[in-house]
């Protein structure tokens, strides 16, 4: 990635470009570089984008909470004396900028989620525990994937290095816990805010049919498919992405 990360105070974050700000939301086995594609796109079409390290192994554990990381968000928005922000989350990170759109309405003016988690996730299934076995963790790792070969060695190293660290391997489990038991059917209905739902056709770990009940449950969303897709569209079609959230935020005049 072209940007490098800068530390301020309790903040770490790329930002790149000028213009109306994107906030980008890793999930819970991502990082930042998961959004190469869109960080090198936008930029250029007018807009900063701005992609915080959510603190998920360093909060304590009973801060580890879906909630929590919406505050943090809030918190960094704040720093950055930003308003009227887009917000892009994947997996949990869709999860938590639909928990903050709802807790800090008029800070956000249009969302975008992609394979985000708030209505269903097997992510963790009962699998993780048996964290010695290698070849276990690259499966888990593909199964994310249309595509299995996006699963690079890499990836799944640092997948298998994180399940490995045990006070990691605590609070990766505590946050997936908090984000099953954080169902925001309730929710939805009364959240007006904008809302672009991009989803992978062939996503085993928040199903079609997830998308489809955001969309349902959304007051305001539009919802559009990548064919040949998991649970990342951002990082397998990256330039289809793009061009569908382009479109979108064009569109909305956004």
């Amino acid at each position: 990635m072209d940007a490098e990360i800068k530390t301020e105070g309790k903040f770490r974050y790329l930002e790149i470009g000028e213009g109306s700000p994107i906030i980008i939301l890793h999930g819970l086995m991502g990082g930042l570089s998961n959004f190469k594609g869109v960080t090198s796109h936008f930029p250029e079409r007018g807009y900063q984008v701005l992609v915080p390290e959510l603190p998920i192994y360093d909060m304590p554990l009973v801060k580890t909470t879906v909630k929590n990381f919406a505050k943090f968000l809030e918190k960094f928005i704040e720093f950055k004396k930003l308003d009227n922000v887009i917000v892009l989350g994947n997996s949990l990170g869709g999860h938590i900028g639909l928990l903050h759109a709802k807790l800090f309405p008029e800070m956000v003016k249009a969302l975008v989620i992609t394979g985000s988690s708030g209505l269903y996730e097997s992510a963790m299934g009962d699998g993780y525990p048996k964290r010695g076995d290698y070849d276990f963790i690259k499966k888990k790792a593909e199964d994310v994937f249309y595509d299995p070969a996006i699963a690079t060695k890499e990836i799944v190293d640092e997948v298998f290095a994180t399940v490995n660290d045990r006070m990691k391997l605590v609070k990766t489990l505590a946050i997936a816990k908090s984000a099953i038991r954080h169902n925001m059917a309730k929710d939805l209905p009364a959240m007006e805010t904008p809302t672009c739902i991009i989803w992978g056709k062939n996503d085993s770990v928040t199903p079609p049919n997830v998308a489809e009940e955001f969309h349902e449950l959304l007051p305001d969303s539009d919802l559009f498919w990548i064919n040949k897709c998991g649970h990342a569209p951002m990082m397998e079609h990256p330039e289809e992405f793009n061009q569908i959230l382009d479109s979108w935020l064009q569109e909305r005049k956004f």
